[in-house]
């Protein structure tokens, strides 16, 4: 469904340049829950980025059903970011003078003119309840991000990531900022939507206690895949990754 196909990203700072990515190749199946595992600065965030046109890597090509993406006009991005990628990061980025349900509603109103909002609105504001519910926040609707808990504003942002019915969804460290009780809910959450909506997950995280809970596991070091386990039966395949 999705690929990184010799993938090469450098960044320059000033005079100093920092590449991240070597050569990388990564395939994603439809429908599958995968997570990216690795130490800080290996790339892992950058390669979520440039999957979901964030950013565009310095050679190389991503391919979406067979199809490149990451040289498309600016415009067809824009519609890929809106309609086709949902984004959940480690700091929920949701917009504090909005309620909880008008943060998740933020896409749709960016994907639409006034006046075809205004005849669509209704079943938007159906679909963002009915997620809200989903993850649990249907007394929250009306609080501002300050009146809720950090799992709270987490379950906000993925259902802002799920309003515009995305095929894939792209997490960064999505537990990062969240206690051990509050990401193993994160995490069950998310699984429970790959299964149930069929949304392809892809993940980045260092918290190795969680990635049993997923379908396949890849490790990154110095901005290359270098192993592939397979499938995680159990918790000790994350063991595992940590010893090699």
């Amino acid at each position: 469904m999705l690929m990184a196909r010799d993938i090469w990203k450098t960044y320059r700072r000033d005079a100093v340049e920092v590449r991240v990515l070597n050569g990388l190749n990564l395939e994603v199946h439809t429908g599958e829950f995968l997570s990216i595992v690795g130490a800080s600065g290996s790339g892992k965030s950058t390669l979520l980025h440039l999957l979901g046109v964030l950013d565009k890597p310095d050679s190389g090509e991503i391919i979406l059903d067979g199809k490149r993406i990451d040289n498309l006009p600016s415009k067809e991005r824009d519609r890929l970011r809106n309609r086709t990628f949902g984004y959940i990061f480690q700091f929920y980025h949701l917009l504090p003078e909005l309620s909880t349900l008008d943060n998740v509603l933020m896409p749709a109103y960016v994907a639409h003119s006034f006046m075809n909002w205004w005849q669509t609105r209704r079943q938007w504001r159906k679909r963002a309840h009915e997620l809200l519910e989903k993850v649990g926040l249907s007394l929250r609707i009306k609080h501002r991000p300050r009146e809720l808990s950090g799992g709270e504003m987490q379950r906000a942002a993925i259902a802002r990531a799920l309003i515009m019915n995305p095929r894939v969804l792209l997490a960064d460290e999505p537990t990062g900022n969240l206690d051990a009780d509050s990401g193993r809910v994160i995490i069950q959450l998310l699984r429970e939507i790959n299964r149930e909506e069929g949304v392809t997950i892809i993940m980045v995280t260092h918290n190795l206690d969680i990635v049993p809970m997923t379908d396949r596991v890849v490790r990154m070091c110095n901005g290359q895949i270098t192993d592939d386990p397979g499938l995680l039966p159990s918790s000790s395949t994350a063991q595992l990754l940590i010893t090699v």
